[in-house]
């Protein structure tokens, strides 16, 4: 997988991050077409006869929803409710569904799904031959279409075939994901490069954040209810499917209102980046939660997601030695059924 990210000039600084000499891109990501090597992001594919069933019962998401037009968010959990990973799902051949994932969670859960697998007609794949694009932009949509002769999706839909996809995310600004073969990834972005500047995949991260949009690393792996990343107001659980692994506990803590800590964005007022699980502290030094994702925005500042407890805090807030302040999400926090988003309302 990391051949065609060296070919695109991007140095690995670490196992998951891409950089460029691209300076004040995430200011720059706000007025032009930018694109990124989304080399974050992992991908699992589930294939066979069986695939839609066998997913019916691990997954939150109501898989006849995914459709190849709707790609609605998911999560994977323990009996205990607690998430091993949550990802985006879409099929991309009759029974063949692929998972859209952070890429640190895609072994640990290709595992876990496969002490499943021998009772059905599945097959599970890690498939690092495919490369992920990111195209941030009010030009992204005309150059993906142009590019991958595709019609671009709204947000949550895909666009494409078995070989090429096109999923569509939301965010400050217009975002398209493709997905395709590694070995076509070099004059893709090639192509596109003419036409967008590269940026750090860390961009594509900030603008995850501002959409109140967190993808779950290896080191928080069974720790989260699905709530607690808002990931119900996202349109990530359906409440009408039937049993899934965790699916009690899931649905117990929605109806008996018992989510008490929840996914906040918030903004520190300093450049320095803190580490997921740096703690969030209020006036009395009590801790209300953690940290589970910061990258610098536009101003240099450093803007987070983080699970914090629901109830009051004693300002002012503070976290890795910073202020502290709590910022809108982009979304009511409020259950959203993944059906309404196939409806379309």
């Amino acid at each position: 997988m990391m051949d065609w990210i060296a070919a695109t000039g991007g140095r690995q600084e670490a196992e998951c991050r891409v950089t460029f000499d691209t300076p004040d891109a995430p200011r720059l990501a706000l007025d032009a077409s930018v694109m990124t090597p989304l080399a974050h992001l992992g991908v699992l594919d589930v294939e066979g006869p069986d695939a839609e069933t066998f997913l019916q019962g691990q997954t939150s998401a109501q898989v006849s929803l995914a459709d190849g037009d709707l790609a609605p968010l998911t999560c994977f959990c323990t009996p205990k409710g607690r998430m091993l990973a949550n990802a985006q799902l879409l099929r991309v051949a009759p029974a063949h569904y692929r998972l859209l994932m952070h890429a640190s969670l895609v072994a640990s859960l290709a595992e876990h799904l496969k002490k499943f697998a021998p009772f059905y007609k599945v097959e599970l794949r890690e498939r690092d031959d495919l490369a992920l694009l990111g195209l941030i932009g009010h030009e992204a949509a005309a150059l993906a279409e142009v590019r991958f002769d595709l019609l671009p999706p709204r947000p949550w839909h895909q666009a494409g075939d078995e070989r090429h996809q096109l999923l569509a995310h939301p965010g400050p600004r217009p975002r398209l994901l493709a997905c395709l073969p590694a070995d076509q990834a070099e004059e893709a972005w090639n192509w596109l490069k003419a036409h967008a500047t590269p940026v750090d995949n860390a961009v594509w991260r900030l603008h995850d954040i501002q959409a109140g949009l967190a993808w779950l690393e290896a080191d928080q792996r069974d720790t989260y209810l699905p709530q607690m990343i808002n990931w119900e107001a996202l349109g990530g659980i359906s409440f009408k499917k039937g049993c899934y692994t965790g699916q009690e506990v899931v649905a117990r803590a929605h109806f008996r209102g018992q989510v008490k800590k929840r996914l906040v964005r918030a903004q520190l007022d300093g450049g320095l980046l803190p580490e997921p699980g740096s703690a969030i502290e209020d006036a009395d030094d009590r801790r209300l939660g953690e940290v589970l994702c910061a990258e610098l925005d536009a101003y240099g500042e450093a803007e987070v997601l983080a699970v914090m407890s629901t109830r009051e805090p004693a300002l002012p807030l503070r976290c890795a030695g910073q202020k502290l302040k709590l910022l809108k999400l982009p979304y009511p926090v409020e259950r959203l059924d993944p059906e309404s988003l196939a409806e379309g309302t």
